[in-house]
């Protein structure tokens, strides 16, 4: 794929949620699976101040891209909340980008 049309497919609000929320889905599972079992099994804390970080600057991220995408989009208050409780839900995020993305091929 060019880079132009990969580019491209950032221009749409819900196409910039679906990099984030699968972005933040991965961190989330960093986190889990990999940094806390650092920390308690191994006594390796900065695993988790390192993941910790990132992951939560992604969820910030990820609520501005699903506000942006409520707006643009005129998604019900039930919908976005929908979306912003399976970030919190592990391979929720995963569960949610098939739905965004059959939201995107309708568009």
């Amino acid at each position: 794929m060019e880079k132009t049309q990969e580019l491209g497919m950032l221009k749409t609000a819900l196409s910039r949620l679906r990099l984030v929320a699968l972005s933040e889905g991965i961190s989330y599972l960093l986190l889990l699976g990999i940094a806390m079992p650092l920390k308690y099994l191994y006594d390796r804390p900065e695993a988790v101040r390192i993941t910790g970080m990132l992951h939560g600057v992604l969820f910030v991220l990820l609520v501005v891209a699903l506000l942006q995408a409520q707006r643009s989009r005129q998604w019900s208050a039930r919908f976005s909340l929908t979306v912003l409780v399976s970030s919190i839900i592990p391979l929720g995020a995963f569960w949610m980008d098939r739905r965004l993305k059959g939201l995107e091929q309708h568009q």
